[in-house]
């Protein structure tokens, strides 16, 4: 399937934002469509949007960009810092998202497509996903943020072993480090985390932002710190109407209606 007839890089379901990041049979990263993607994630509202799903629309999630491409440019300095740049104008947004972001890791997650995935919240696989660091196999460093987030995740000795020999990481190892979420069978992956997704578009929005935002701030605070942020947070879920309708619905013994 060739970049013109791939499906829309933005649809939408309910209170989910679709965003397809991938094109062909080979999921080569698609730039328009990526800042498309930029474009929506920095004008999300959390009003009408709850989640955020990230996917390709071929066998595979996402295998990072064209490397014939890299070859062939004149100034190739130039070409890959413009690329690098307008796939980070996604990366900020999506890691910054005021709502959670799911991940339908698809087979292969390599390169920008690994990056992408260790950016996003939850990241939902199949038993034949598989993520490698992929830029020593043509000489470059990686970009997407992933020597940051990967040792984050996984701890600087192990980033380290991942990112050095570039090593291909299978599902069950996946799911043992924590940068899949869960496994399904391969032809259930689009499905599963699109109920992941609507899952939690479903919940109480302001309190998962705010619970994203406490995860994210705490890499840099002390614990005393934290714990002041963790105070004025539950204080001012409280205050809120998704705080009223939770605490209604435990007295009623009903399940609370967020949406």
């Amino acid at each position: 399937m060739s970049a013109a007839t791939s499906a829309p890089a933005l649809t939408r379901e309910g209170r989910v934002l679709r965003c397809r990041i991938s094109t062909g049979r080979h999921g080569t990263l698609d730039g328009p469509a990526v800042a498309e993607v930029a474009e929506a994630l920095l004008a999300l509202d959390p009003a009408e949007t709850g989640a955020v799903l990230v996917h390709g629309d071929g066998e595979n999630f996402c295998t990072g960009g064209d490397v014939r491409a890299f070859a062939g440019a004149e100034d190739r300095y130039a070409y890959v810092h413009s690329l690098a740049d307008t796939f980070h104008s996604m990366l900020r947004p999506l890691a910054a998202s005021p709502v959670p972001t799911v991940a339908a890791v698809a087979g292969w997650a390599a390169g920008a497509g690994m990056s992408i995935a260790l950016a996003c919240d939850l990241a939902v696989g199949g038993t034949s996903t598989r993520m490698r660091p992929a830029y020593p196999g043509i000489g470059f460093s990686p970009d997407g943020g992933m020597t940051w987030t990967l040792p984050r995740l996984i701890g600087a000795a192990r980033a380290r072993r991942v990112l050095l020999t570039d090593e291909v990481l299978e599902a069950e190892t996946l799911v043992e480090l924590g940068l899949l979420a869960s496994v399904v069978d391969d032809d259930r992956v689009a499905d599963e985390a699109a109920a992941v997704a609507h899952r939690l578009a479903q919940g109480p929005t302001a309190a998962l932002g705010r619970i994203r935002g406490l995860l994210a701030d705490g890499w840099d605070r002390g614990l005393a710190e934290q714990l002041a942020a963790e105070a004025d947070s539950i204080a001012t879920c409280a205050a809120g109407p998704e705080g009223a309708e939770g605490l209604a619905a435990f007295g009623e013994k009903r399940r609370p209606q967020f949406h």
